[in-house]
This record gives C-alpha cells, sequence and structure tokens, in this order.
C-alpha cells in the first residue's frame, strides 16, 4: 500500500524549523521516565518476586529434615503406592495431552530478497525525462509527478522493469512474466543455495503477487521451474495488495499445524509491467512514482531439529479486515480512468482508514505482546475515562517494551511518519523503513523483508530480540507478525544490503 499524503505542501517543516520553542522540563520527563521503567519491571517480575520468598521458605524447612524424617516420608509414600501410582499416571497422561494437542512452533529458517541488476535502476531526473517523452501525460500530471518524487523519500537508485525502460514502453504478458520469474526465481536461487535445502524437500508453497495473476499461475510457475514434488500444497494468492505478505505467512503457518515435518516457502513480490498507469487522474499517478522491482522467498520449517539453524521463530500473527466498510473497501481500488486507462486509486481517506485499521489490529495484538505493567494502565486509563471524565486523554501503550524492532511496510513516506507519530517511536525504529524505501521504493508485500534485512546488515539483531512487521493493503487490511530471534542474527550471504549498507542511514532532505 501506498499513500497520497505527500500531494501536501512541504513548507510546514521549514516553519517547524523556524518556529520558537520553550525547552521542556528534563527533570520532570527524566523522573517521569524511571518512574515508568520502575514501575514497569516491578509488574513484569511480580510472580518471580512473590514465588522467591516462597521457595527459600521450602528450602530453610527442606534444610531442617533430618535422616529418620526422610525414612518416614519414603514409608508413607510405599503405604500409598495406588496414589503415587495414579498420581504419576495423570501426570504422563496429562503431559501426552499437551505435547500432542499444543501448536507446532513455525521456525524461519532463513530468507531471501531479491537484488535487480544495475541497469534496471532509474535516477528521479530520468524517471521524469522518460515519463516526459513518453508523450502521455500533460503538463499538470508530469508537474505532480515531479513534486510527488521531491517528497517521496525515494532515492536514486530503485527499479523499474526492463519494459518501462524502452520509449516507447513494451508492456505485454511476455514481459510481465519475465518480471515475474527474474524476481521470483532470483530469491529462490538465493534461498536454496543459503538453506542447502532441496526443492523437492518443499511441501507448501505459498505465492502471493496483487496484480499480475496469469494462467498458470505464479505458483505453477515455480513449480514448473524447480521441478517440485507432485504432492505439494500450493496456494496462489492475488489483489490482496501490500499486506498480502503477512497473509501468505499465516496460511503456511496454518498449513504446518496440519502437515509434520514440512517445510513451506513463501513467495512475496508485485509486478509492475503491466500495471504501470499512462492516464492522467491523479489519484492513479502515485504508484507510478513508488511502486518499484522488489520480492523475497521465505523458507519456514516445523521440524525440531531445524530449530537450531533458523534464525526466528514465529510468535503470533494478527490479522484485520475491514471490507464491510465501503470507504474502507474502495480508498485502493483499481479501475479504469474517463480515457479508459486501468491504474490504481487512492482515496483521500486512506491514512484515515489506515489509522482504524491500525488501531483494531493493535488492540487484538495489544495482550498478546504487551507487558502487564502495560495492559493495567491501559485498563485503569479506560475505566477512569468511562466513569469519571470523558475528556481524559487516553493511554498509548508503550510498544518499544514489547518490541526491539519495527518493519513497517514501506508504503511511503507518510505511512512511516504517521505510525512514528502514532506509535510514539524512536527514529531509530524507523530507520529500516525509512532507509527500505529511499534504497529499492515501495515493493509491496515484499518491503518488510528488506527492512528485517536491513537491520540484520546493521548487525543488530541479538538473541531474544522481539520484531513487529506490520503491513496495510487493499480490502482494507492491517497485518500484523511477530517473531523472536532465535540467536545473534549475521545477514546471510547473499543480503541485499551488502553492498550498500556502509553508506545508510542516509540523510532525507524532504
Amino acid at each position: 500500500m501506498n499513500n497520497n499524503s505527500e500531494e501536501n505542501s512541504s513548507s510546514r517543516g521549514g516553519v517547524q524549523i523556524l518556529q520558537i520553542r520553550r525547552l521542556p522540563d528534563f527533570l520532570q520527563s527524566v523522573n517521569l521516565k524511571y518512574v515508568k521503567l520502575g514501575y514497569h519491571y516491578l509488574i513484569s517480575h511480580l510472580l518471580t518476586l512473590c514465588l522467591v520468598p516462597l521457595m527459600a521458605a521450602i528450602i530453610v524447612e527442606a534444610s531442617r529434615f533430618s535422616l529418620d524424617d526422610i525414612h518416614q516420608l519414603w514409608l508413607q509414600l510405599q503405604y500409598n503406592l495406588v496414589s503415587v501410582i495414579l498420581f504419576s499416571a495423570f501426570i504422563v497422561f496429562g503431559s501426552t495431552v499437551y505435547i500432542t494437542t499444543r501448536p507446532r512452533s513455525v521456525y524461519l529458517v532463513d530468507y531471501s530478497c531479491y537484488l535487480p541488476p544495475s541497469d534496471l535502476k532509474v535516477k528521479n531526473h530520468q524517471f521524469m525525462e522518460h515519463s516526459t517523452l513518453m508523450g502521455k501525460f500533460d503538463e499538470s500530471s508530469l508537474e505532480f509527478q515531479r513534486k510527488i518524487l521531491e517528497r517521496s523519500g525515494l532515492g536514486e537508485e530503485t527499479c523499474v522493469p526492463e519494459a518501462m525502460h524502452y520509449l516507447p514502453p513494451r508492456p505485454s504478458m511476455t514481459a510481465a512474466r519475465e518480471e515475474a520469474e527474474q524476481v521470483m526465481f532470483g530469491a529462490l536461487d538465493k534461498l536454496f543455495a543459503n538453506t542447502n535445502v532441496k526443492p523437492r524437500d518443499i511441501g507448501i508453497l505459498v505465492v502471493n503477487c496483487s496484480l499480475f495473476n496469469p494462467t498458470p499461475s505464479l505458483s505453477a510457475m515455480i513449480i514448473n521451474k524447480y521441478k517440485l514434488r507432485g504432492n505439494i500444497k500450493s496456494f496462489n494468492l492475488g489483489g490482496m495488495g501490500c499486506s498480502a505478505g503477512v497473509i501468505a505467512v499465516d496460511l503456511a503457518k496454518d498449513m504446518l499445524q496440519v502437515h509434520r515435518n514440512s517445510y513451506a516457502v513463501v513467495v512475496s513480490t508485485e509486478n509492475i509491467t503491466q500495471n504501470w498507469y499512462f492516464g492522467n487522474k491523479k489519484s492513479m499517478l502515485i504508484p507510478n512514482c513508488l511502486f518499484r522491482v522488489g520480492g523475497a522467498a521465505v523458507l519456514l520449517s516445523n521440524k525440531s531439529v531445524d530449530r537450531w539453524r533458523s534464525k526466528y521463530k514465529l510468535v503470533h500473527a494478527v490479522r484485520t479486515h475491514c471490507g464491510a466498510n465501503d470507504k474502507a473497501f474502495k480508498c485502493v481500488y483499481q479501475e479504469q480512468d474517463d480515457a479508459g486507462e486501468t491504474g490504481v486509486s487512492l482515496s483521500k481517506d486512506l491514512m484515515a482508514i489506515a489509522g482504524g485499521a491500525l488501531k483494531t489490529n493493535i488492540t487484538t495484538l495489544g495482550p498478546l505482546v504487551l507487558p502487564i505493567s502495560e495492559q493495567i494502565l491501559f485498563f485503569v486509563n479506560l475505566v477512569a475515562k468511562k466513569l469519571f471524565n470523558a475528556k481524559t486523554k487516553p493511554y498509548i501503550p508503550d510498544f518499544k517494551l514489547a518490541f526491539e524492532h519495527f518493519c513497517i511496510h514501506a508504503g511511503g513516506r507518510a505511512v512511516i511518519d504517521e505510525l512514528e507519530k502514532n506509535l510514539q517511536l524512536l527514529p531509530v525504529h524507523a530507520e529500516a523503513s525509512r532507509m527500505t524505501l529511499h534504497r529499492f521504493g515501495n515493493t509491496s508485500s515484499s518491503s518488510i523483508w528488506y527492512e528485517l534485512a536491513y537491520t540484520e546488515a546493521k548487525g543488530r539483531m541479538r538473541k531474544g530480540h522481539r520484531i513487529w512487521q506490520i503491513a496495510f493493503g487493499s480490502g482494507f487490511k492491517c497485518n500484523s507478525a511477530v517473531w523472536v530471534a532465535l540467536r545473534n542474527v549475521k545477514p546471510s550471504p547473499n543480503n541485499p544490503w551488502k553492498d550498500c549498507i556502509h553508506r545508510y542511514p542516509v540523510q532525507l532532505n524532504l
């Protein structure tokens, strides 16, 4: 999903710089910070603090036992042999039921992001020259695209498909298939090389691409290319927007709960070749400026032996769908303009609808991931708001206590800005998203994997760190995936940031 808030004037940032602000009360801020931090640690470790004196009392009592006391206890157990056997049988039965019915752990063994060749790169001025020479856009549309590019946050190394480098462009079914093959096979080749997994060992395949759904399907193209086995469970998700990557992971997770000792591959991509807009409707021109070539392939496993070589474990997948609301349903909408040109139209209500979807999603996700201290504060604030003062400022939970890393879908600068503001994140938490948008553009559902690769390339991922991947998509959907690092994660050999990570982060002047 991208956004159209880049239309707004950029002069606001300059005005803010010139404003005279009073310095905050640092003493009060620091005190509040440490009071809240101490409260968080107290509540989070409350059970441990209660158990410590209990265990100490048990140890003290046990130390007073003499040999005669131990002998008497053994005799009592012998005389109550039936009770002991029944109790042991109950424990064994309960343990067996728990082990056989509990959800299987899903591990992320590794993933690979497609790195387009350098000849597909397009600088912003080249993009505008090309758009002008096409002869398809009027002066108003060209000026609009120029302003979007200036404020988009995209850098000078994003890539468009080969068909769009020609004059005139050559969009065709053949060119679209070639783009899909280059992206999907490029990511999968690296994935299989990194993991040493043979293609015929894959039992589940999920492919998501929103706007290009040929026959045979993209999943069938992969099966044919790698000669996957005949009984593979394959799925092809279409029309689900930029949040489909999380949906694909969730579907693979559900399949791995059913099929034991299996590998699942998730391929997330988008196809640009046949979906370039050649009209002059401004709400449909924004995708041209933001969407770029990209894709990712992810290897998941439910094999316990794979835990030791896997990077992450899937903890939660939470999906929110607002399609029952007409405005939400049509805020990202593929249609034809008055001249018959097909494109994706973005509504002016997009950011408000995304905010509502996010609120619903984190309402479900919050109780699963937030520490009890934050849940208590939120509950108390809610009760106070309902009972005493309807104007009480709502308490926004501190998700920085639940996650160390945030992978916010790089749909556009305004999307990242709004989430950083509403979730009260620090600039470092949104850094991976901003740099991914700068280096690769909006790669749709695969952007969250480029962001995770950025964090790894920076050497920031440590064992036990929690990651929140959050994406928005047409429909309208907001989906979240939560992972935990199983070790200190080093970047894979073919990390897409390998040759440029030393240049990042860059300073964005917007």
